[in-house]
């Protein structure tokens, strides 16, 4: 199964239209508000990182059809 981990604010519609696609497709995903986590908003992430709600690159990531 894939390990998504979404950085994310309350105020980024992007983020909110990804959160929904998500639960959609049933993709368990971990959230982190950079908003209130500024050591989150700096660190290194691995992995493939879709920026914005990119549906066609997370059907692709994800594998969903």
């Amino acid at each position: 199964m894939n390990k998504v981990l979404i950085y994310s604010t309350n105020t980024c519609v992007f983020c909110k239209k990804a959160k929904e696609f998500f639960k959609e497709h049933k993709v368990e995903f971990t959230e982190i508000d950079v908003g209130k986590d500024i050591k989150a908003a700096k660190e290194m992430v691995n992995g493939k990182i879709v920026v914005g709600f990119d549906k066609p690159a997370l059907m692709k990531e994800l594998k969903i059809k």
